[in-house]
């Protein structure tokens, strides 16, 4: 069983289903900050921007290389067109995303890489959720208890199912109620970071555009323009003023003009080093799918794979370390 429906929850339900498993996933509903993303799988820009060392650089490159699999498996439409910076430390910008071993060229006014790619969030949410195995029930778990060899898992309506293996793909939510003190303790330091961004109509360009503030992503009906990083904070109310600067600096990028639409909002968990928590919990049969800060499309196949992994009681894959549920203790 997966509790959370997030690009998370939806990958390791899917990799599970792929090996031959039946898997229920629990979907709360509402909002997630999956569903609230523009879908991008950057490598390379987000080594850039984060200022990452180069093992961490080569490890989201290895997670990006698992996505051609896993959208063929699914159907899902992988847009490979690369992505575009844009800024006045363009040249000190390619120096860097060269030394760390990405494709990169200068162009007018910047940078251009084809190691950044993207996908269409909503329809590939809707995919993973009908992977061969995978049925995905509507419910927010109130509580989880340890029956010995398996977990009792209560929703809020009263419902109640039981499974041997639970996955916690719970984003930035507060511990379950009846979680062990040591797992509890690891999920509630998860940091939540609210993140807003804007539908824009207006026409898209070929590829995502980024720079130090804001990116542009092709979207449904013309651009989404984001994203905010606002660390501590859970609340979903939009902010308009923000909204409007975010708007300003995305078009100003595109040499455009365009009318605002819709104001999405959801809420992103991170841990202290900014990669996921992925794997077992310490906990017989609970497993952890957790806290990828901004990149869980980037991420999602290979949480999946260590978790499935961790779950068959197969040796540990390469990156299984980095993103070990049991590293801060």
């Amino acid at each position: 069983m997966v509790i959370g429906a997030g690009v998370l929850g939806l990958c390791t339900a899917a990799e599970l289903g792929e090996r031959g498993h039946a898997v229920t996933v629990v979907d709360p509903g509402g909002p997630n900050a999956s569903a609230v993303a523009a879908g991008m799988l950057a490598p390379a820009l987000e080594s850039l921007l984060e200022n990452l060392p180069p093992e961490r650089a080569v490890l989201l490159r290895r997670a990006r290389d698992l996505w051609p699999e896993v959208a063929e498996a699914h159907g899902i439409k992988l847009h490979r067109d690369g992505a575009d910076w844009r800024g006045a430390d363009a040249t000190t910008a390619l120096t860097r995303l060269q030394a760390l071993g990405f494709d990169a060229r200068p162009v007018d006014g910047g940078l251009t890489t084809p190691d950044d790619w993207r996908i269409d969030v909503g329809p590939a949410l809707t995919a993973l959720g009908r992977a061969p195995g995978v049925s995905v029930v509507r419910g927010r778990v109130a509580r989880l208890i340890s029956e010995g060899r398996r977990w009792r898992v209560e929703a809020g309506d009263g419902r109640v199912w039981f499974s041997s293996t639970v996955v916690l793909a719970t984003g930035a939510e507060p511990a379950i109620e009846g979680l062990p003190d040591r797992v509890a303790a690891i999920v509630n330091a998860v940091q939540p970071i609210r993140g807003q961004l804007t539908a824009v109509a207006t026409a898209a360009p070929p590829r995502v555009i980024r720079a130090s503030n804001v990116y542009v992503a092709p979207g449904e009906g013309g651009v989404v323009i984001g994203a905010t990083m606002e660390p501590g904070r859970r609340d979903l109310e939009p902010d308009s003023a923000e909204s409007a600067r975010q708007v300003e600096a995305g078009l100003a990028l595109l040499g455009a003009t365009g009318e605002a639409g819709a104001v999405r909002v959801g809420v992103r968990g991170a841990t202290a080093d900014g990669l996921p928590l992925a794997g077992p919990s310490g906990e017989p049969g609970l497993h952890l799918a957790l806290a990828p800060r901004r990149n869980g499309w980037l991420m999602g196949p290979l949480v999946a794979q260590i978790v499935a992994d961790g779950i068959e009681g197969r040796a540990p894959a390469a990156d299984a370390a980095a993103l070990d549920p049991l590293r801060f203790a």
